[in-house]
């Protein structure tokens, strides 16, 4: 894995401009002669390229001998420029919110000056990424020749909308929140809504914290969940919500009209236990992309079998992404 670093002015869709925008990427193989081998990987809520690397390597679907894996950094996730490395006056809280489409553009300037302007063989994602996937496809149909969106939707649904807002209350209940001091107890509770959302129902019922090594509900919670939380940047976690809550690859528009413009072969999956982005939804958008495939991912870790934590629902989408290249 190489890690690569692409910098440019960026004008946000909302009117501001991020000067010296830094997109940080990793790249797994290289761009063959024909440049048609080129797979778009952008990252999640909360995640880097490193944890996009599980899916990546010899034998996998996405094996870098084949193919030249690109896995760009999302704007806010604290590598690629976000509230906790921009400067002043962009830094923190007064980070411009950006949307799918900025991230869009940033990777689009990248691929044309650093890949010299290939083709997208494949756009995968999941949760955020599939946002970015389907806002990719949707806008540069010309350029994107599959789709794999996993455990994601094409604009965020009102349920989710909810939840999302609970996640910014949580954060905004700490006083030190606005007075420029770490939330630690607003990130504290943002963990904690969080944890009742990405696994399921029936995850949590059958105690399956205890093979990560977890010796109860209550020690799964303080040691992960408070753990991941308090670690991470307040400033980052906003903006990428406002980005989530942001996500509309019609932009108010007609949403059966944009995602009618995609032309590349697709497949939408999501969990039969995800509580952010359902069955019922992924189906329906699905339902608006010509000759687009549904598919559902029996499991019952929640979002969370899109992460690749669990082996068996890794060894699925892994089939899954094998069905679609080949």
């Amino acid at each position: 894995m190489e890690l690569r670093t692409f910098t440019t002015d960026l004008t946000l869709a909302c009117g501001r401009t991020l000067p010296q925008a830094r997109l940080v990427y990793a790249v797994w193989g290289r761009l063959n002669e024909a440049g048609d081998n080129l797979v778009l990987f952008p990252t999640r809520f909360g995640g880097t390229h490193e944890q996009n690397a599980w899916a990546v390597g010899p034998g996998k679907a996405l094996d870098p001998a084949r193919w030249c894996v690109v896995v760009p950094n999302m704007l806010g996730n604290g590598v690629s420029t976000s509230p906790s490395t921009a400067e002043h006056p962009q830094d923190g809280l007064r980070f411009p919110v950006v949307t799918h489409a900025d991230n869009v553009a940033l990777q689009r300037a990248m691929l044309d000056a650093d890949f010299g302007g290939a083709d997208i063989a494949l756009a995968f994602g999941w949760s955020m990424g599939a946002q970015q996937g389907y806002r990719w496809a949707a806008t540069h149909p010309e350029r994107v020749k599959r789709l794999f969106a996993l455990c994601g939707t094409a604009r965020t649904s009102p349920h989710n909308r909810v939840f999302l807002e609970s996640l910014l209350a949580a954060l905004e209940a700490d006083p030190r929140y606005r007075a420029g001091a770490r939330p630690v107890g607003g990130l504290r509770a943002m963990g904690r809504i969080y944890a009742g959302w990405a696994y399921s129902q029936p995850w949590l019922k059958a105690e399956r914290f205890r093979a990560m090594g977890y010796a109860s509900l209550d020690d799964w919670l303080i040691r992960y969940w408070d753990a991941l939380f308090e670690r991470r940047d307040a400033g980052d976690l906003t903006a990428m919500l406002r980005t989530w809550i942001a996500n509309d690859v019609a932009d108010g528009g007609d949403l059966a009209v944009a995602l009618g413009r995609i032309t590349a072969r697709t497949l939408v999956s999501t969990t039969s236990t995800d509580l952010y982005f359902t069955e019922a939804d992924c189906r329906a958008e699905a339902a608006m992309i010509p000759g687009a495939r549904y598919a559902t991912l029996e499991s019952d870790w929640g979002h969370m079998a899109g992460s690749g934590q669990n082996p068996e629902d890794a060894a699925t989408i892994d089939a899954m992404l094998r069905s679609l290249l080949d």
